[in-house]
């Protein structure tokens, strides 16, 4: 057998030592593959043709290549979105959006652990484009959601042997970092009973008054605006959550629910039940009203003129009775918390509000929806005195 180490002497009468061995074929492209070294004395070739053909052998050869990130962030979002819904798709793009910014110029294999946390500093600080002040920073969710995916992609490159290790999998977001992000959103908090009161007072005999219940019952924005009449039984008093439809993009979306889970059957409260079926006939009387100009699209939750609504219509909608009523801005997803959190508080098995909620993870509906309000702990003390008394 030809030994694969050549000597070459170079013009200046320097001698070294090359070889070159096939690597096999591009795992994209199929171009056949070849790694050529150089070095000054035949003992270090020999040892690295030994080491490359070890390596090929056992499947566990890099090639060196000069793709980049953004190259491989496009093929992963090429792989990972085949059957996803669009609105996942879109938040993976948006969490990737980031990565590009940041790294998409350097090279995969020249992408270091002190990359990965640059990308995350900068997305604390400064990455916000859209979404509030621009500028400032992300929120510590976005910044997980980024991580995973990158995380993703670069297993995906370990896979198609373009590295070894993935350098994201011990970036880390900093300690402070989520102690400040659990404090903001612990000022966050949803409405007490004493203000769903007050805004429910304000919102009663109003055209929205039913929407607005609705978004208190614990349904999402997205189930609100996907609600269907025929999913409403009047007579029997239930309603059945199946569709949504929201906003993704600027493009209206509308799919059903977002799990197994979230496709429930809820018996509505009597004053829920009473204030659509108001609804229901004072949508018959604006369709008398308009003739032909009426959009009979069959949603519960439309305008006078039955055309459909889309997610930021009804949380404009919400703000604009808040303010009216003079009661605390919360977002819809904050009306949601609270009346989970009523329902766990008052004494309804856990079980049964996560049921409610659609979701599929007891534990879940715990940790995110479920908050302890100062009636519930007052609640507490008083059994606590009992026992202590």
């Amino acid at each position: 057998m030809a030994d694969p180490i050549k000597k070459v002497t170079l013009a200046s009468g320097k001698v070294r030592y090359r070889f070159v061995v096939d690597v096999g074929r591009h795992p994209e492209t199929g171009e056949r593959q070849q790694i050529t070294r150089t070095f000054d004395t035949k003992k270090e070739a020999q040892n690295e043709y030994a080491r490359i053909r070890h390596e090929k052998s056992a499947g566990t050869l890099v090639v060196p290549s000069k793709t980049t990130v953004g190259q491989l962030v496009d093929a992963w979002l090429k792989e990972a979105t085949v059957d996803v819904e669009v609105a996942t798709k879109r938040s993976y793009e948006d969490a990737m959006r980031y990565v590009r910014v940041r790294l998409g110029h350097k090279h995969v294999q020249e992408l270091t652990t002190a990359d990965v946390q640059e990308l995350i500093e900068w997305m604390l600080t400064s990455a916000r484009r859209i979404g509030g002040k621009p500028g400032t920073g992300l929120s510590v969710r976005t910044i997980e959601l980024t991580l995973g995916r990158l995380r993703a992609a670069l297993n995906m490159a370990i896979r198609d042997r373009l590295l070894v290790r993935n350098v994201a999998e011990f970036a880390k977001i900093p300690r402070q970092a989520r102690k400040d992000d659990r404090a903001r959103r612990r000022a966050r908090k949803p409405w007490d009973e004493d203000e769903v009161k007050v805004f429910l007072a304000h919102c009663a005999g109003g055209r929205l008054y039913a929407v607005m219940l609705l978004s208190l019952i614990g349904l999402r924005p997205a189930e609100v605006c996907g609600l269907r009449w025929v999913d409403v039984d009047l007579e029997g008093g239930t309603l059945s959550v199946e569709w949504t439809r929201t906003l993704v993009a600027g493009v209206v979306i509308e799919k059903d629910t977002k799990s197994t889970a979230g496709e429930r059957g809820l018996p509505l409260p009597a004053p829920l039940l009473a204030a659509l079926k108001l609804f229901r006939r004072r949508q018959a009387a604006e369709r008398l009203a308009a003739g032909e100009g009426y959009d009979a699209s069959g949603r519960v939750v439309v305008d006078e003129l039955g055309a459909t609504v889309k997610t930021d219509w009804l949380r404009r909608q919400a703000y604009r009775l808040m303010e009216e009523a003079g009661v605390r801005r919360v977002r819809l997803y904050d009306a949601r918390h609270a009346c989970l959190s009523w329902m766990a508080n008052n004494g309804v098995p856990d079980t049964v509000v996560s049921a409610w909620a659609g979701h599929a993870d007891l534990g879940f509906t715990k940790r995110t929806y479920v908050h302890p309000d100062p009636q519930s702990l007052k609640a507490g003390s008083d059994r606590l005195a009992d026992l202590l008394g």
